[in-house]
């Protein structure tokens, strides 16, 4: 597929396919990757092999898990869950304090949950078990094929990424030998509204790597861009791939993760939208990259908000966004910490 140019209109679409070609195949891919997330920190991402099946079958999926009864549902709320997994209710998320307008449900590696005993940090209350609603077996299995397949896009695109700034391929390897993915499968209502209304407020992504999958023919994902705010609308069979914090702090930014909001649909009309979050293990530091010269040259610093300091441990920094974002939890799980 050719890829689009960079612009005001529109975030620039890569074919991951190229890394099965030759050798200048798979140059290209690398140097439209770097420029990309260099020069946008966004961009569409096909010829990934996820299977058009699965990708039906998930939106199924969602479409029937949201559709349960509200009891169903509040069944595995997230508050009642110590790792901030299972089910939040519409207005129960918030970004920067201003509540998000949807429903969603967190789901995360199936893992047994690590006892916070003295000495313990306090980002492995994030590990342990989901919460799944019995009514819907398919729901579990869906989203444990969509972690897997996406661990191997995620795990291709960081050495990619790798070699393309200068260094092995393995970079990013050890990182990731005990990886903390995460999903979400996520509800946008319409609304009706004079303004653009919240689905999810402004926000730069914390980790280091997302892929989106939007249902199609459903916008709202806005971009950031040179100051403004473009439309991302969804490409059919592509994921909307953006970068993270953590991969701007290992190239001194210059790689570079991007604000973006998603507005609510009008009334009448909803949108379903299930991001993966390809992170490294709870106690990882992300490596850095020294760049070559000519790269480095134009890497301008790590964009530091001093409202939102940044952990170079990744569970530190994914706790602190849970925390901000669910004081539910907290207020229920953990009040101490209040």
């Amino acid at each position: 597929m050719t890829t689009l140019p960079i612009s005001a209109q529109t975030l620039p679409i890569l074919d991951l396919s190229l890394l099965d070609g030759s050798a200048d195949d798979a140059a290209r891919f690398r140097d439209e990757l770097r420029r990309a997330t260099h020069e946008v920190g966004f961009f569409y991402l096909v010829g990934h092999s996820v299977p058009a099946e699965l990708i039906e079958r998930a939106f199924d999926t969602a479409r029937a898990f949201f559709a349960l009864p509200e009891e169903q549902k509040l069944a595995i709320e997230n508050v009642t869950s110590p790792h901030f997994r299972g089910y939040t209710r519409m207005g129960g998320e918030q970004t920067l304090g201003q509540t998000d307008w949807r429903e969603q449900i967190d789901i995360g590696a199936e893992r047994p949950a690590v006892p916070l005993t003295e000495g313990v940090e306090r980002y492995w209350s994030l590990e342990g078990p989901n919460l799944w609603p019995a009514e819907l077996p398919a729901l579990r299995e869906v989203s444990e094929e969509w972690m897997a397949r996406l661990d191997v896009v995620g795990t291709r695109l960081l050495r990619a990424w790798a070699e393309a700034l200068g260094a092995p391929a393995d970079t990013f390897d050890e990182a990731f030998a005990h990886p903390s993915p995460h999903m979400k499968i996520a509800r946008y209502p319409g609304v009706t509204a004079e303004q653009p209304a919240q689905g999810v407020g402004a926000h730069k992504d914390l980790g280091v790597l997302t892929l989106l999958y939007v249902e199609e023919g459903r916008g709202g994902l806005q971009v950031e861009k040179d100051g403004e705010w473009i439309d991302a609308p969804p490409i059919d069979g592509a994921f909307v791939v953006n970068i993270g914090e953590l991969l701007e702090i290992a190239t001194d930014g210059y790689l570079k993760a991007t604000k973006h909001r998603v507005i609510s649909p009008a009334e009448g009309i909803e949108r379903i939208s299930i991001p993966y979050f390809h992170g490294p293990a709870l106690d990882a530091t992300i490596p850095t990259i020294e760049l070559p010269a000519e790269l480095a040259a134009e890497a301008p610093g790590v964009d530091v908000d001093p409202s939102n300091p940044l952990h170079p441990v990744f569970g530190r920094n994914w706790l602190k966004s849970r925390i901000r974002a669910h004081r539910n939890v907290v207020e229920a799980q953990y009040p101490d910490w209040l």
